[in-house]
């Protein structure tokens, strides 16, 4: 994966726009104190890098009946078979986030259940159908932090080994 260096402009342009993705062209054009064309010209070159992947309404589950959110670590019987399995989870609408990841498991997956029963009957119904030898939950009760990654004005940089511009008494 690459990294971009984003200058100050570009900065400020993604602190606006992650705050809200609503806000005006010409809002953020007077906050950065530049033309509406060159935020529109900006803004197209951060989604062009990948640095913006689009916006969107965000859902809240709860309000629309699914009021259970859980983690669930995956362990598949052939790890072989993790394309397929990944390829299936995409088609249950209650998984909204796939991870590969270190450590025993397989797959950790959020999702979200209108209630404990049905999400008992997701993990048995659909999950345990894709190959798994087993699977761990967690319930998260409620989200206590919930932000999108800051942009930073002075992101940390790799450490030099150097010893030059020590000073020791």
């Amino acid at each position: 994966m690459s990294h971009h260096n984003l200058d100050s402009l570009d900065k400020k342009i993604l602190r606006l726009v992650s705050e809200d993705a609503r806000v005006p062209f010409l809002e953020v054009a007077r906050a950065c104190n530049v033309s509406g064309a060159a935020i529109h010209q900006r803004i197209q070159k951060l989604t062009a890098l990948g640095v913006l992947k689009g916006s969107q309404f965000i859902i809240d589950p709860e309000k629309i009946g699914y009021e259970t959110c859980a983690y669930v670590a995956l362990y598949l019987k052939n790890p072989e078979k993790h394309d397929v399995v990944v390829a299936a989870l995409k088609k249950i609408p209650e998984v909204i986030e796939c991870h590969a990841t270190t450590g025993g498991m397989d797959l950790f997956i959020k999702m979200y259940a209108r209630n404990n029963h049905h999400l008992m009957e997701i993990i048995h119904d659909k999950l345990q159908p894709l190959g798994l030898s087993r699977s761990e939950t967690i319930i998260s009760f409620n989200v206590s932090i919930d932000r999108q990654l800051p942009i930073l004005d002075n992101p940390v940089e790799e450490e030099d080994d150097t010893d030059e511009d020590v000073v020791t008494d």
